[in-house]
């Protein structure tokens, strides 16, 4: 994103910029798609042919999690061979996080809710500053520290953010910035709510967003669109992940697309297609499912319309760059 907007001023607002490897993050950069190996911590060929494929569907920064001491050579592995910048996902022990960011990481992700408190976090902070290397401070709602959880006096997007909110004073009051926030919910209202807040408060630090947990592909790509979209127009957010159960090339190729729709990025081929009616005397959900399937191939930010009567059909045939309009058989 070039610029935030918060719902009290619409006047925009810069953050702050990082590199995750060479990927600019923040700052002006254009908003950047990332999603989250999920092969076999311990298997490096799966993990690098998932990064392969994740490349080419137009994946930008790969996070990759580290559920044990055990998993570090594996990581290393991964990040000496992978093409795109890898992300240590940390969970529970600060001391991995600190070998992660020795072995290669691009980038730290640590969760304030299980990383051990503030103090944990100062030898990764100083692992993460020898290694010129940011930090994401990623909070989830399923696992808040355990005194904010309980407060009965917080709303759900106050608990996050406040969360957030902490972790950032403690590390910049340390001296170090090189900082990205999250702080996710599977419930889209909360998402939306609380990276308002975030965006309100923190307005220098970049926001990865991301609707968690969001469920499988026709339930997740839905929820992610509709809490991300929202975001993503007002100006919010600089880095993003749409979470599914699914195969994760199929993340990327709905951040793109989202991206596309709100016209922010454009990357692959964009299918104008009419949804039929009684009009149409062809059958065009084949035909369009064909073309689709065809175009899954092409890297080029083509519109191409496959219209079936003749109401709107020559109109957007017309205006697209490649365009069919059927008509009678």
């Amino acid at each position: 994103m070039e610029a935030r907007k918060t719902s009290d001023s619409p006047a925009a607002v810069a953050t702050r910029q990082v590199m995750v490897g060479s990927v600019a993050l923040g700052g002006g950069a254009p908003c950047v798609v990332q999603s989250m190996l999920n092969a076999p911590a311990r298997d490096v060929a799966a993990n690098l042919a998932q990064v392969a494929a994740l490349q080419e569907a137009g994946c930008e920064v790969v996070r990759m999690a580290i559920p044990s001491r055990s998993c570090l050579d594996a990581f290393a592995a991964v990040c000496a061979a992978s093409p795109l910048p890898v992300v240590a996902d940390i969970h529970f022990d600060a001391e991995v996080a600190v070998e992660a960011a020795r072995r290669g990481a691009a980038k730290l992700r640590i969760n304030p809710g299980n990383i051990g408190g503030l103090a944990a976090c100062d030898a990764v902070m100083d692992a993460a500053g020898e290694a010129g290397i940011p930090i994401r401070i990623g909070v989830n709602a399923g696992s808040l520290e355990a005194g904010l959880a309980a407060r009965t006096d917080l709303a759900l997007p106050e608990k996050l953010a406040e969360s957030a909110a902490g972790y950032v004073a403690y590390f910049e009051g340390r001296g170090f910035h090189d900082l990205v926030v999250s702080a996710k919910a599977h419930d889209v209202p909360a998402t939306i709510a609380t990276y308002r807040l975030l965006a309100e408060s923190m307005p220098s630090v970049p926001l990865h967003i991301g609707v968690t947990e969001a469920g499988t592909a026709f339930q997740g790509i839905i929820k992610s669109a509709a809490g991300l979209g929202v975001l993503l127009e007002q100006g919010i957010g600089d880095t993003l992940r749409i979470s599914l159960t699914d195969d994760p090339t199929l993340e990327v190729r709905a951040c793109w697309t989202l991206l596309q729709a709100l016209g922010l990025r454009r990357r692959g081929p964009e299918l104008i297609s009419c949804p039929t009616c009684g009009r149409c005397q062809v059958d065009l959900i084949a035909l369009a499912k064909q073309v689709e399937e065809r175009l899954a191939q092409v890297d080029r930010p083509l519109k191409v319309a496959v219209m079936g009567c003749v109401v709107n059909g020559p109109g957007e045939a017309k205006d697209a760059d490649l365009g069919v309009a059927c008509g009678q058989g």
